[in-house]
């Protein structure tokens, strides 16, 4: 039967505690060391370490509650502990025993479910703890925890986000509890870009060690709690981080992860847009089409360094061969579009359809992902374009028989780079020789990273290789209305804050196929563009076709101008953003980033979802309403307002500060580094 131990046993442990942390010197003797210690007092259990405490309530329901300088930075919620065993919900309950050994606090708990235990680890470490723990007793086949949401004040962190309003394609909550969030399907295989990490207003960090599908919430139907469940029985791994500021917990997290060893886009690719016909057309796209497209863009003086051909160019999806019809000179469109100073490059993908040629071949040499169910025979997906096998990169003669096709591909038609889609593997298929999910990532990582992907980018995240290959990082689809450009900010600031910082938003003026995009929307959707580390476009100003009647929309001179002079400012930006570029394979750091991470004092940024740090120098705070005005909050420092050219003392907010469609407001910040570089490009 377990029991609490007794004062005098805790007496006893305390004194062998003390003679396990006190060295012995040259001499035997002994000196003190700030390592960790444990006591107990009525209706706790309390670890302190260095910096932090977290104390474990023995009077009720099993709770932690994590504190730094005796201020409460992250506590968990109801059901702290929770598992699923037998299609049922249980947690644990009264704590029943612990003990401290070997700097690891043991804690073992009854539970809901008679017969079963919850027994936890808590191993301290400085400024992060890890929080390990499995179920006795039974057999479950989820685990996961919950957190009191307030306790920690706002979170951050996640990836893209699944909610009621849309997200993560016309909603993206900044603060994520500002929102209401709810992914059943978060995981490495998943195709929006998400990693275990979250961040909070406290300086407190959870990150989740797991390769399994989790399943995650955080205020779900306005519960006011964090839920973050591993849709596994093993042990569940997690990391608390308890630091002094969010961006130190970010660099904690990159000291997990990696930081990027490359940037994968070139200079020029920052420096200028990539246009991609997939917005403007869609899937109703031909030579002809693309060659006007490139035209347009070219005599109307929209610079970028490449046009790429998007989807539906194949004749079927996997062939691998441009469609007769739509294309009948393939090589002749790719030296025009070279002709016009730009490169070329397609879209491709490893899902190829049942209905294409190299299906069979593919199926019959063992090449696709076989069924998780059935792996003696192929995995079949469904996706927006058919029903789908993929190709199993674990397979080394599968890879080299793609990759051939490609570069016959490549060679043939003069392609200079691939925008890759899709995913590497699919949860409904069976990894082969034991490759997990993460493992799939690297594959994919490694595959893409032998391709110019000229600014597109691709979308891997989940693990070591996805973080240190330094992948520019697209978004997922947006809308084409003011919500979704103001998702694509926020969504840019959560995907730079989870260790991705090479970010663009979605394609200029949204890629979702609803009604093309309003001038006012189109203008300032690239005036925000050019304030991040690179421009992705596809509507073009001059004109577009509307998805949803197929009708021809003409925008005016103005849109052209003030979408051209978008451009050159980013163009005049491409020096500091490259210094940014560089600063980061450094340091890990993000180039975009909330403005807590450079002023974690001043409480108001905590808040701010519209305005962000561009390096150390730049703040943007372009207008992303319909709006005439807008207000603008300026941190601690000194302010140059590169519109009025007048400087500005902060903390302060400039209230109805007018935003005119040709203003596009931004402010330099005097005293830091770059900020010579930036007045440069913007006065």
């Amino acid at each position: 039967m377990v029991r609490f131990l007794s004062r005098k046993s805790v007496s006893l442990l305390a004194a062998a505690l003390a003679a396990t942390l006190l060295p012995p010197t040259a001499h035997g003797k002994t000196e003190p060391t700030t390592i960790a210690r444990v006591s107990e007092a009525p209706g706790t259990v309390t670890l302190d370490s260095a910096g932090y405490s977290v104390s474990v309530r023995t009077d009720g329901q099993l709770a932690l509650t994590t504190r730094r300088s005796g201020r409460t930075v992250l506590a968990t919620g109801p059901d702290a502990l929770r598992f699923r065993s037998g299609g049922t919900w249980q947690h644990a309950t009264r704590l029943t025993d612990w003990r401290w050994r070997n700097g690891v606090l043991t804690l073992t708990a009854d539970t809901t479910l008679p017969g079963a235990q919850v027994e936890a680890r808590l191993t301290p470490a400085p400024d992060r703890y890890q929080l390990d723990w499995d179920v006795t007793g039974t057999e479950a086949d989820e685990l996961g925890l919950t957190y009191d949401l307030s306790s920690a004040g706002h979170w951050y962190g996640h990836g893209e986000t699944g909610t009621p309003a849309g997200g993560p394609y016309t909603d993206q909550p900044w603060p994520l509890d500002a929102g209401q969030v709810d992914q059943e399907d978060f995981s490495a295989a998943s195709y929006q870009m998400v990693d275990p990490f979250w961040f909070t207003a406290s300086s407190a960090g959870l990150y989740v060690d797991t390769g399994d599908t989790m399943d995650v919430s955080l205020n779900a139907g306005g519960d006011g709690l964090g839920r973050f469940t591993v849709e596994s029985g093993t042990t569940y791994k997690a990391t608390v981080f308890v630091e002094s500021t969010p961006r130190a917990v970010y660099r904690d997290y990159i000291g997990i992860v990696g930081k990027p060893r490359q940037s994968d886009a070139t200079y020029e690719q920052y420096a200028k847009p990539l246009w991609n016909s997939w917005a403007q057309f869609y899937t109703k796209v031909d030579q002809d089409k693309i060659l006007d497209y490139a035209t347009d863009l070219h005599d109307n003086g929209l610079e970028g360094h490449t046009v790429q051909l998007d989807d539906k160019w194949e004749s079927n999806y996997g062939n691998m061969t441009f469609d007769p019809k739509a294309y009948p000179d393939p090589r002749a469109m790719s030296d025009r579009i070279h002709d016009l100073g730009y490169d070329f490059g397609l879209w491709v993908t490893l899902w190829i359809n049942l209905d294409s040629t190299n299906y069979r071949y593919a199926a019959d040499h063992d090449y696709l992902l076989r069924d998780a169910a059935d792996p003696t025979k192929p995995c079949t997906v469904t996706w927006w374009n058919g029903t789908a096998g993929i190709v199993d990169l674990a397979n080394p003669e599968a890879k080299a028989w793609y990759q051939s096709t490609l570069r016959k591909l490549m060679d043939t038609y003069r392609v200079d780079g691939l925008k890759f889609d899709t995913r590497f593997f699919d949860d409904n298929c069976a990894g082969r020789d034991g490759h997990t999910r993460t493992d799939y990532q690297r594959l994919g990582s490694e595959l893409a990273d032998s391709y110019d992907l000229q600014g597109a980018g691709i979308r891997v995240h989940w693990g070591r290789s996805a973080h240190e290959s330094g992948f520019v990082i697209r978004q997922i689809d947006k809308g084409t209305g003011w919500n979704s450009l103001k998702a694509s900010v926020t969504q840019n600031l959560a995907l730079s804050t989870i260790g991705y910082p090479f970010v663009e938003t979605d394609m200029i003026g949204g890629s979702l196929g609803q009604p093309a995009p309003t001038k006012e929307v189109l203008v300032r959707w690239a005036q925000s563009a050019s304030y991040m580390p690179l421009m992705y476009a596809s509507t073009s100003p001059v004109d577009t076709i509307d998805p949803t009647t197929g009708q021809k929309v003409d925008y005016d001179e103005e849109t052209v101008a003030l979408y051209r002079e978008a451009i050159a400012r980013h163009e005049r930006l491409a020096p500091y953003i490259w210094d940014q570029v560089r600063h980061t394979l450094r340091t890990g750091d993000p180039i975009v980033r909330p403005l807590f991470f450079d002023f974690p004092r001043d409480r108001a940024s905590y808040t701010v979802a519209d305005q962000w740090m561009l390096g150390p120098a730049v703040l943007a705070a372009p207008n992303l309403t319909s709006a005439p005005s807008r207000d603008i909050h300026l941190p601690p420092g000194t302010w140059y307002d590169v519109n009025h050219g007048r400087t500005i003392k902060g903390p302060t907010t400039l209230t109805s500060y007018p935003t005119p469609l040709a203003v596009t407001p931004a402010f330099v910040n005097l005293r830091a580094e770059g900020a010579d570089r930036a007045l440069r490009a913007l006065r």
